[in-house]
């Protein structure tokens, strides 16, 4: 038979599966031999199993009772005893920490007969009445959903006619008025009486505490923490100790170090005769917890001792809960405390120095996330005002520029050395000049996945995408607000990449200084505590992890910069970027060429240029592999927009002159190589196979940079990467080319050149098809996001705005597929990859180089599948070494089949 119910010294902190953290420990602090009031937890299985029946599973109320009977005799006083009762809490406590977002109730046990006892023994007749309008309170609107606005009101009322500010000043006829006013309220709203039996009482607030697990703030809450739905919430029954028998009574909250900067020392707040809902609902003002050393001494004492031995235990920072009953010290709750990612790496190494933790335990305790919001600048939020808007947080940090709305003048203005945000309904290829100019990106479409988001993030911009509330007129070069404001061009905002906001003016910033560190290497007195441990941290997880961390890094200036993070090597280079700008001219002419010669003439003027975007790259890189994609999109990304073509031409027309030849040549250009679904057309292998020239241009752009590199003393790797392979028909034909190329510009210059060849997997057959295409490629890539796209049937830029938020609420993700790996779907294609390519070619090579590269939690699978490297954007490399190292030390390193 299932048992439900245990009592606290039957318990420890590893069944916290089973009892929810809280009830774990309260057994776990009952073992250790603190003052702990005795009690019992229903577990979290019986929550589950009410959950799925909507009645309490059968056994629960009898066991409920045993345990109750247990803790009525130690006590020597029954629940709700007329003369003297014994009162009970009911707390919920689930596996993770939910702070606030399920339910509680107080004083179980009181009654219009009981409280008159409770007066009598405690001596107290204002208390007993404090603690009955408690209960009745929290009872009402916790257990039969009244709305809790209405008791707060009738407490406000009182005290605007007693002429009091707070609810301590109130006489006992008031609160004896107050328990009367609340009763009312309760049968006026719901028709049902408050409940005189305390048993009633006692089963109707535990069986609340389980229906609120599915309440609207608690789904909320474990959604944006990624808590699974299906865990449940344990339940404390706990004697209550009571904080607000007077001025030699109080309670309060405590930390052992710093939550905020991992400082040792106590910290907390303390409140003089009050419960402890009162300090954490900020009813009155406390005061800080040092200050009960000269309030009274002993408790003050006891206090420090406990926690000294509750942190030495836990081995971590400690967040405390402690009632004071007339001079008893009473320990309610502890936990492991959330803590600032500041503090986070301060205790890890503080605990290492203590000798509590050892080096590879600390590695642990800190993580990706934290890392990189230490690295982006932050507004100072005291000083920001009303924000204008909010979107979602794309690329972390903070920036202030000059409003702008389109490309050209993003670059014109910062060109003059004005700071700018490019504002845009969405971002395209054509804004990366832009993008790049701006120290900020904001649109009001798309989604963390976007084009403006991705691309953000990976030149470590601030991004905040899809903000609704902004209408954004790129022609009339204004946004205009949800509430009316209108905000023109060169109007200076400030944008909040970590909140997702957009304020007016410019607010102050706050530099990071651990970015700076990871950047140049700083380090002086006045970073040295912020930024000690983040480099004891990394040099940890260098030492530990398996997987190399690379750059997705297209130009030398990143490239460089990826190195200094840390980067072994660059994942993806991709070409597409380097025919933007000026050279776009030069694609045109070799799409518009209408003979192999116009077409030569325009790929032999691309070849130089190219030649030196690699030499660039190969000398930043020197003696580190670099993997070029050769050209990926489709070709309409670099001609004109349709719509201003047309417009532009019948302009023209309509004024009686003869529209340009070359507009015309474009139109017709454009109309011809429409696709309805471009994303899965004519791009990627494709191109090289139906455009003459493209790859051996690039190849022999590639080979010659070698060559050029060599030549200058230096030892270059390039290795180039086939994008969008299905088929291993199209590698292969693809190869014969670039091995051709590759032996021309050998017998050319007289140096060998020889550079793997690989492919990027992205389609779902390439996946399936591994085996085969490994006998055709010296390496493997996994492009993720492609690969989740199109093992979705998802175009992610659409989906994002049509239907994420619905998907996420009703729980089909967690997280968005793009953000972190689908396991079960795109990450077992992986896995298959993985199997059969190194199966067909033992020692294959194999990275990721999508956006799930720097996911810290995608590393971690990565890390799973046995693959040999992750690729990210430069500003997450330090990301990615951290999660690699902390993915080593998990005992989840996959059979290596190499």
């Amino acid at each position: 038979m299932v048992r439900y119910v245990y009592d606290f010294h039957e318990g420890g902190r590893a069944m916290a599966d089973l009892l929810g953290g809280k009830g774990a420990n309260l057994a776990e602090m009952t073992r250790l031999g603190l003052p702990v009031p005795p009690g019992f937890i229903v577990t979290t299985e019986a929550c589950r199993a009410f959950l799925v029946t909507g009645a309490e599973p059968d056994g629960m109320s009898e066991a409920v009772s045993r345990h109750l009977s247990a803790l009525e005799a130690g006590a020597g006083r029954l629940l709700g005893q007329p003369d003297d009762p014994l009162l009970v809490s009911v707390r919920s406590g689930a596996r993770f920490s939910m702070p606030g977002m399920m339910e509680t109730v107080l004083d179980i046990g009181l009654t219009d007969e009981s409280v008159l006892g409770l007066a009598k023994a405690s001596g107290s007749e204002r208390f007993a009445w404090d603690s009955y309008r408690r209960l009745v309170q929290m009872f009402g609107s916790t257990v039969m959903g009244v709305d809790a606005g209405l008791f707060e009101r009738a407490m406000e009322m009182l005290k605007e006619i007693r002429g009091v500010s707070d609810d301590i000043h109130l006489e006992t006829s008031d609160l004896a008025e107050l328990v009367d006013v609340y009763k009312n309220l309760i049968h006026d709203e719901t028709g049902q009486d408050f409940p005189q039996s305390p048993a009633e009482q006692l089963r109707r607030a535990i069986l609340a505490v389980f229906q609120s697990w599915n309440g609207e703030r608690a789904r909320l809450y474990r959604r944006r923490e990624h808590i699974a739905d299906d865990l449940g919430t344990a339940v404390t029954v706990q004697r209550m100790v009571f904080g607000n028998l007077g001025a030699d009574s109080g309670s309060g909250v405590a930390f052992t170090r710093d939550p905020a900067t991992g400082r040792t020392g106590l910290y907390g707040d303390y409140l003089a005769n009050a419960q402890g809902e009162d300090v954490v609902a900020g009813i009155r003002n406390t005061v800080p917890l040092t200050e009960l050393e000269g309030l009274d001494p002993k408790s003050y004492g006891q206090l420090r001792e406990h926690m000294l031995t509750l942190e030495r235990h836990y081995r971590d920072l400690c967040d405390i809960e402690f009632t004071i009953e007339r001079g008893t010290l009473w320990m309610l709750q502890t936990r492991v405390g959330k803590r600032t990612a500041e503090a986070a790496f301060a205790i890890a190494a503080e605990l290492i120095d203590e000798g509590l933790i050892s080096a590879d335990e600390a590695l642990r305790r800190v993580s990706g996330e934290e890392l990189a919001r230490l690295m982006f600048p932050r507004f100072d939020t005291s000083a920001t005002g009303d924000a204008l808007a909010h979107g979602l947080p794309a690329s972390p940090g903070a920036a202030v520029g000059a409003a702008v709305f389109d490309s050209a003048e993003a670059v014109r203005r910062a060109a003059a050395g004005e700071k700018v945000v490019l504002v845009r309904q969405e971002t395209t290829p054509d804004d990366l000049p832009g993008m790049v100019a701006a120290q900020a990106v904001l649109t009001s479409r798309g989604g963390k996945t976007s084009h403006a988001a991705v691309v953000a993030r990976g030149m470590g911009k601030v991004c905040v995408c899809g903000a609704e509330e902004l209408t954004v007129d790129t022609h009339a070069r204004r946004f205009t607000t949800r509430g009316g404001t209108v905000v023109e061009e060169g109007a200076v905002i400030s944008v909040d990449g970590s909140a997702g906001a957009v304020y007016p003016g410019a607010a102050p910033l706050v530099d990071s200084v651990v970015m700076r560190y990871l950047e140049t290497g700083l380090r002086d007195e006045r970073s040295e505590q912020a930024v000690a441990p983040v480099a004891r941290a990394l040099e940890q997880a260098d030492g530990a992890r398996r997987l190399e961390v690379r750059a997705n890094a297209d130009t030398p200036e990143d490239a460089a910069r990826a190195r200094r993070f840390g980067a072994q090597g660059i994942g993806l280079c991709r070409t597409e970027h380097m025919f933007l700008g000026a050279r776009r001219k030069l694609v045109e002419e070799m799409i518009l060429a209408d003979t192999d010669v116009a077409r030569d003439r325009a790929l032999d003027a691309l070849l130089p240029l190219q030649r030196q975007d690699f030499v660039g790259i190969l000398e930043a890189m020197d003696g580190l592999p670099v993997t070029i994609r050769l050209l990926d999109p489709p070709l309409h990304e670099f001609l004109p927009d349709h719509t201003d073509l047309a417009v532009r031409i019948a302009t023209t027309e309509a004024h009686g002159d003869l529209p340009d030849p070359h507009d015309t040549a474009l139109l017709d250009a454009v109309n011809r190589m429409h696709e309805e679904n471009p994303m899965l057309g004519l791009r990627g292998v494709r191109l090289g196979l139906v455009i003459p020239g493209l790859v051996a241009m690039q190849v022999r752009a590639i080979a010659e940079a070698v060559v050029e590199r060599k030549r200058a003393g230096g030892s270059p790797e390039a290795e180039i990467m086939v994008p969008l392979v299905g088929a291993v028909e199209e590698l292969r034909i693809e190869r014969e080319v670039v091995e051709r190329v590759l032996a021309e510009v050998s017998r050319e210059s007289g140096i060998s050149v020889q550079c793997p060849v690989g492919t990027m997997i992205e389609l779902p057959r390439a996946a399936l098809t591994a085996g085969r295409i490994a006998k055709e490629a010296e390496f493997f890539s996994f492009g993720t996001n492609d690969l989740t796209q199109t093992t979705w049937g998802f175009s992610r830029d659409d989906v994002e705005a049509a239907f994420f938020s619905a998907y996420l609420d009703k729980g089909i993700f967690a997280t968005s597929p793009f953000e972190t790996i689908d396991r079960d779907g795109v990450g077992r294609l992986v896995e298959i990859a993985v199997s059969e390519g190194r199966a067909a070619r033992p020692g294959l090579k194999i990275g990721v180089c999508g956006e799930h590269g720097g996911d810290p939690e995608s590393v971690h699978f990565f890390h799973s599948a046995g693959l040999d490297y992750v690729s990210c954007s430069p500003f997450r490399i330090p990301i990615a070494r951290l999660e690699a190292g902390r993915a080593a030390l998990t005992g989840t390193e996959a059979s290596d089949s190499r």
